[in-house]
């Protein structure tokens, strides 16, 4: 147990800050898994609206410094690749 004062108070702003970065983190991959699953069902319109959700929330969880900002430039990237490469295969049949 934490014995001093500063000690104590640096424990219960630990566990706020944690509380309130582990929902913004979730939230995140939520998003994310949108997309993803708009990627497996190829909708091009929920596809869209997804995607710029969830970069939104992605740029928003490292403004916070939930994640740091190139994990989230990285994760961004990857999902531009993979939903880019569904609209041009889509662009491709027509």
């Amino acid at each position: 147990m934490k014995k001093n004062k500063s000690a104590i108070k640096r424990a219960v702003q630990s566990e706020k800050r944690r509380l309130r970065n582990s929902h913004v983190k979730s939230t995140m991959k939520t998003n994310i898994k949108k997309v993803l699953l708009a990627l497996k069902e190829k909708d091009k319109e929920s596809l869209e609206n997804t995607f710029k959700a969830a970069i939104a929330y992605i740029d928003r969880a490292a403004s916070k410094k939930v994640i740091h900002r190139n994990n989230a430039a990285r994760r961004v990237s990857r999902l531009a690749k993979k939903v880019d490469s569904v609209l041009k295969e889509g662009q491709a049949q027509q």
